[in-house]
């Protein structure tokens, strides 16, 4: 058995440093947050690997939205699961409305004569659903109608992504990379309504069962796979699932909140994976705690570490 090293915290030392000295502890969280940063540096530097990263809840109005951008800028993610609200809120933002710090603490009824919709304490104009609603139909008008017949999630989301002319956009970077956005639960979000709506008045056909072409030949065309799961749901185990095809993914981490106790997929750890044939082996961190919080952390400590 190993001997659990204490943690020593010093002035100037850097993020990478600091999750050192979690791992040299190396249990409870601080050594499952080691864990993840050597896993996720080995993700980001094999050349080997196509990596997976999932999002849901609420990531990018917390203000994560560049942390994910800038991964894909950097090439260090192959392609993202997210759910359909992560893909909206980009969007929103690329529209140039904002995401505002709010409360907890409020008359949600208040809210609502003030047309302002929360989501714990991020507060979003209500008005901005309407203009969401009158940008996406412009973008879909602006698309030949082949692109939007029997179309793919990820090959729409491809389209809209090249046509968003914002930057720092997830989207927009994506498409211009060539990393593929999937979102199995995409219709369940801001958007879904607005594009039933459209469908009435203009052809779009949305095919989600094409969506399998291609991840199925990324997963079994790759090397290694690896996954990056934030959070829980649809996205985790989309990717999960697939990786079934070539007996599971070579190495992941997962960071969240949910409760193993229910026996649900969100809150189900890692190391169950591997009796469903989704994870090979225990090259794997589960991490309970606030994606917001620890994922910044592991990011920046892999990086450093990479580029040292």
């Amino acid at each position: 058995m190993k001997r659990v090293e204490q943690m020593r915290l010093r002035p100037g030392m850097t993020v990478g440093e600091l999750a050192d000295e979690m791992l040299r502890a190396g249990v409870i969280g601080a050594g499952r947050v080691g864990r993840a940063v050597d896993i996720v540096a080995e993700m980001f530097s094999d050349p080997d690997y196509t990596t997976f990263i999932t999002l849901s809840g609420p990531l990018v109005p917390s203000g994560m939205r560049l942390i994910f951008t800038d991964l894909i800028r950097g090439g260090y993610v192959d392609a993202v699961v997210t759910n359909g609200a992560n893909i909206v809120h980009d969007i929103v933002e690329a529209m140039g409305k904002a995401h505002m710090v709010g409360a907890v603490d409020v008359d949600d009824a208040e809210l609502l004569e003030k047309r302002i919709n929360r989501a714990y304490d991020i507060f979003i104009e209500s008005d901005t659903w309407q203009a969401l609603e009158e940008f996406i139909g412009g973008v879909l008008d602006s698309m030949p109608e082949q692109k939007r017949v029997d179309v793919p999630v990820h090959g729409l989301l491809r389209e809209i992504g090249l046509r968003l002319e914002d930057e720092d956009s997830i989207l927009h970077n994506a498409a211009r990379k060539g990393v593929p956005v999937f979102s199995p639960g995409f219709l369940d979000s801001m958007l879904g309504i607005p594009l039933w709506m459209y469908s009435k008045r203009s052809r779009l056909v949305i095919n989600p069962i094409k969506d399998f072409d291609l991840l199925g030949d990324m997963v079994y065309e790759a090397e290694k796979t690896g996954a990056i799961i934030l959070g829980g749901g649809t996205p985790k185990h989309h990717t999960q699932y697939m990786n079934t095809l070539r007996e599971g993914l070579d190495a992941a981490i997962q960071i969240s909140t949910a409760r193993v106790e229910d026996g649900s997929l969100s809150g189900a750890p890692l190391k169950e994976s591997v009796s469903w044939g989704k994870l090979k082996g225990d090259k794997a961190s589960t991490i309970f705690g606030d994606v917001t919080i620890v994922f910044p952390l592991i990011v920046a400590a892999a990086l450093e570490r990479i580029k040292a």
